[in-house]
């Protein structure tokens, strides 16, 4: 320490008991005295310290403010200021620093303490944050948080099926029902329910899971091809046909077949699926060899086959095959308190793919999407979240406006009428585009031609 000040300011051991760092500055801004904490936190030598200007102990970032405390402390005699220490290190450390002016033999010093508020300094950092965040969630007050990093529950997702519902519930009561045993199932259902899930759940549970599942949409595939593609072909069996080709039937002996769409089945083909049922065997076209499969047959549609057969276009018999254990999905409007988990699910799942993070949705859009009538069902929900996520620009999700043509459903329209709306809606909003990725197609997840065929069937025409 400074022989001068030795014997005129405190003993060190007073200056250096003390917690805190002691330090006296002369008028230049020169160190002239200090504690031993000085040393142990600047990790300075005493001969180091000896007459450092003050500024060399400060982070360039508050050299500025500092300058002007100490002139403040010369001029009017007290001030305190929060900086950021500099070590010789170059470790940064927060200190609240105080500085009192003394005068001995007419010269004036600074007396200063410093004392370390690092787990001040951090909780505040956090507090600032909190705040901060807060504030961001203010802006939310008009919104309903329904997902902010929630999980779904276990109870609600089953086969990869998302629902509460007791419609939903009971179609898995009745999944589990049949599914251990080799009984033919039809599933009946809107466009959109989820038929295709539960088709797969029942073949995850039976004795066949460990063979394959194969599917086969009926309406996709055109009139002349479909018995190539259920049966297979030899080569030369028909102009086109320079291979052999290997039929669904055949892929899936062993494991199920799982005949989408089945009321598009043409009439001509059904007697030939009635003699795999009756028979367990088939031919290739071109071929007289018989081959022998073993296939657990599930179906779907979303006609009323009755009435398929009552207009002569679906065999009796046939139906009886494929009716042996019936399961109907309910559409989406009669099962309301499915639309939440479902929108967390897609809301969770275009979040995460899109990597658009979204912590809300309107209370406005909740509405909407409870009072919609979904004619599209679940494929439509998902596309509406879908779109809707990309055209969000903030992590409030806003539903895009739905068609109040539909928002009332009327229980007395047919499926065709349902699904005739439900495509014009949807060739509405594409500006009848039926091509490409905007294309209505697209939308609709089905083969542009079989939207063209459906356009003739329903007879839409654009107005």
């Amino acid at each position: 320490m400074n022989k001068k000040f030795s014997a005129e300011i405190s003993s060190e051991m007073i200056m250096n008991s003390m917690p805190g760092l002691v330090y006296i500055f002369d008028k230049n801004g020169l160190l002239v005295a200090w504690n031993k904490r000085v040393e142990e936190v600047y990790e300075y030598s005493p001969d180091e310290l000896q007459n450092k200007h003050v500024l060399e102990f400060i982070d360039i970032s508050d050299r500025k403010k500092v300058s002007q405390t100490v002139r403040n402390v010369f001029d009017a005699g007290y001030d305190q200021v929060e900086n950021f220490a500099l070590t010789k290190s170059g470790k940064k450390i927060p200190f609240l620093g105080s500085g009192k002016l003394i005068i001995k033999e007419g010269e004036k010093y600074l007396i200063g303490l410093a004392v370390d508020i690092s787990e001040l300094y951090s909780a505040r950092e956090k507090i600032i944050e909190q705040l901060e965040e807060i504030a961001g969630l203010n802006k939310l007050l008009q919104a309903e948080n329904i997902f902010l990093k929630d999980q779904l529950k276990q109870s609600g997702i089953k086969y990869d099926i998302i629902g509460d519902s007791d419609e939903i519930k009971y179609a898995l009561y009745r999944v589990e029902q049949v599914a251990p045993t080799d009984a033919s199932v039809l599933i009946q259902g809107e466009t959109g329910t989820g038929k295709e899930l539960i088709a797969r759940a029942i073949h995850k549970e039976s004795k066949r899971s460990d063979k394959p599942f194969i599917k086969v949409n009926c309406a996709s595939i055109p009139e002349n091809l479909i018995e190539s593609e259920l049966f297979g072909h030899e080569k030369g069996a028909f102009t086109g046909a320079v291979e052999k080709r290997i039929g669904r039937f055949e892929l899936a002996d062993g494991g199920t077949i799982f005949l989408d769409e089945i009321g598009e089945l043409p009439l001509s083909l059904q007697s030939k699926l009635l003699h795999v049922f009756q028979k367990g065997e088939f031919e290739r076209i071109g071929s007289s060899k018989t081959i022998k499969t073993n296939v657990r047959i599930i179906s779907a549609t979303n006609k009323v086959l009755q009435d398929e057969i009552n207009n002569g276009k679906f065999r009796n018999d046939l139906y009886y095959r494929l009716n042996v254990y019936p399961i109907t999905i309910a559409p989406l409007r009669e099962r309301k308190s499915d639309i939440v988990p479902l929108m967390k699910y897609y809301i969770r799942f275009y979040s995460e793919k899109f990597n658009k993070p979204i912590q809300a949705i309107t209370n406005k859009s909740i509405e909407q999407m409870m009072n919609y009538s979904w004619p599209g069902n679940i494929r439509e929900l998902e596309n509406v979240i879908e779109r809707s996520l990309i055209t969000s620009r903030n992590q409030i999700l806003n539903i895009e406006d739905l068609s109040m043509n539909n928002s009332v459903p009327n229980v007395h329209f047919a499926l065709e009428e349902i699904e005739k709306r439900h495509i014009i809606n949807v060739l509405d909003k594409t500006n009848w585009k039926i091509f490409g990725e905007d294309g209505a197609a697209a939308v609709l997840q089905i083969n542009p031609e079989t939207l063209r065929s459906k356009i003739r069937k329903l007879k839409i025409k654009k107005t």
